[in-house]
Formats: structure tokens, C-alpha cells, sequence
């Protein structure tokens, strides 16, 4: 299954296409009937990538592909509206129960739901880094990662610093006090 170049965006339903990217966001494209097109700002939006998805286990994190392909193997998906646990047992057997939120199972569920049609569904997952928006998406992802979490008043006035910092100035070496 290739999951590559569909995201989840924060704060908005759905799922997404990852088409491009401009110098302002990336350009993504609904994955419904609709194909709208939106610009998700790089600064202020979070963008989840389906392929780097995972579930907390309990012995180790379990790939939302392998949910998909069991859920897939299952044939059908329950009643969103009842009691999700016994299913999401079955598809994903050594979840942490604790962790892993009726929230999210639903939420698991609706992508499958939309996925599940689309002829990408059935294509296997590319081997190649993938288009130049999907590479920097990672990259970005990767390094946010290992970067520290700053303050958002220390990386503004950072931020600040270097765009109107002026040229060093030139040091006078003569003193007033005379030589």
C-alpha cells in the first residue's frame, strides 16, 4: 500500500494530497470528491504524513500500513459510533490499550474508509525518495525531531536578530586618554 504524499493536516478533516510547495506552504489537494486545493502555511501548520504514522505497542510502535492491510484482510470496518476496542483488538493485537484513545481508533477507522477506494490503495509503496515537496517534508520532520523545542520568544527574537542585524561596525583603536 502506498501511503506516500497523503497527509494529515492539524485542525482540518480529511485527508490530504501533498502536490507541491511554494514559498509561502505546501500545496495539498483533497483526498474527497471536491479535490480543493489549499495552501498549508510551513509555520503555523502541522502536517502528519500517513507513511510515518504509528500506534503505540506494547512491546514496539505498530505501522498504520499493517493496520490498513489487516483491516483490508478483515474486509469490513465496524460502526463508528459503537464500541471500537474488541475490532481494533483484532487488527492491531498488541496495542497499548492505554494509549491508543477510542479517538484515535476512530480516526483510524475514517481514513481506512477513505483510503480504501482510491487505486493507490492497492499500489505498493515506492522504494524512491518521492517528489521534491515529500523529501523536504521529511527532511523538515527529521530535523525537528532532533532539534530541541525552543520558546517561541527566543526563536522570534532569533529570528529577528538575524534578518535586521547590520554589518559589523569598524573598531576605533585610539583612546581617549591619550598616548
Amino acid at each position: 500500500m502506498n501511503l506516500r504524499g497523503i497527509v494529515a493536516v492539524s485542525g482540518r478533516p480529511g485527508l490530504f494530497k501533498l502536490v507541491g510547495q511554494n514559498k509561502v506552504g505546501y500545496i495539498l489537494e483533497s483526498l474527497d470528491a471536491q479535490k480543493t486545493k489549499i495552501v498549508a502555511n510551513i509555520t503555523n501548520t502541522k502536517l502528519a504524513s500517513l507513511e510515518d504514522i504509528t500506534v503505540y505497542g506494547e512491546d514496539e510502535e505498530i505501522k498504520l500500513a499493517d493496520i490498513f492491510a489487516k483491516i483490508s484482510a478483515k474486509g469490513s470496518t465496524p460502526d463508528l459510533k459503537g464500541d471500537l476496542r474488541a475490532y481494533f483488538l483484532e487488527v492491531a493485537p498488541n496495542h497499548d490499550q492505554e494509549k491508543v484513545y477510542a479517538s484515535d481508533m476512530k480516526k483510524i477507522i475514517t481514513w481506512y474508509n477513505l483510503l480504501k477506494d482510491l487505486p493507490l490503495f492497492t499500489e505498493e509503496a515506492p522504494e524512491t525518495p518521492g517528489t521534491p515537496a515529500e523529501v523536504k517534508l521529511s527532511e523538515e520532520k527529521t530535523v525537528a525531531d532532533k532539534k530541541p523545542k525552543a520558546t517561541a520568544k527566543s526563536s522570534a527574537s532569533a529570528k529577528a536578530t538575524t534578518k535586521t542585524s547590520a554589518p559589523a561596525k569598524k573598531a576605533s583603536m585610539t583612546s581617549k586618554k591619550g598616548v
